[in-house]
């Protein structure tokens, strides 16, 4: 789908959506192709496109600084057990707001990880509805981002000017 970032694809498993990813990541300068596998082929007739209307209905709405609930959308993440920890904190951080790799780290109760927390936000399948751009460096410069800084950095002025505030992930 067509976003103000740019073309965002939604790949999805039998169990839901498992990965989003912005035009111009590596996997598409790579020519990688995503298509039906069997798992999706094999889901009861609708339910693919019903995920797909759901997630497509949700991003919109964030972009257009409608109301969003990311909390309900179907996903199947799949990482380390570190990661997951890391994922489901970070879609505790509102719209609008930031914070460090060290403060993430501290909140899963080892302050000495954030570097660890760097990397999973870096293996981050599903960007943006997983909100790893709200995490920062300690220095309040951006850090870094699968998607690239200024998508970063349009994101959450995006989310300080009209989504801020909202209910959200």
């Amino acid at each position: 789908m067509e976003t103000p970032v740019g073309l965002v694809f939604l790949c999805f498993s039998g169990a839901g959506l498992q990965r989003l990813v912005m035009a111009g990541e590596n996997e598409f300068r790579e020519g990688v192709a995503i298509g039906y596998t069997e798992e999706t082929q094999a889901l009861a007739p609708g339910v693919l496109k019903a995920w797909h209307d759901q997630v497509a209905q949700a991003l919109d709405d964030y972009f257009s600084g409608r109301s969003t609930d990311f909390a309900a959308l179907p996903l199947d993440l799949k990482g380390s057990s570190f990661h997951l920890r890391v994922w489901q904190e970070l879609r505790k951080i509102p719209p609008g707001e930031t914070v460090s790799y060290q403060e993430l780290a501290r909140r899963l109760g080892n302050p000495r990880a954030s570097r660890a927390v760097g990397q999973a936000c870096g293996a981050n399948p599903i960007p943006l509805i997983v909100p790893c751009h709200r995490v920062i460096a300690a220095n309040g410069s951006l850090g870094g981002f699968s998607s690239g800084l200024p998508r970063k950095r349009w994101l959450l002025e995006h989310e300080k000017e009209v989504v801020g505030g909202g209910p959200g992930t």
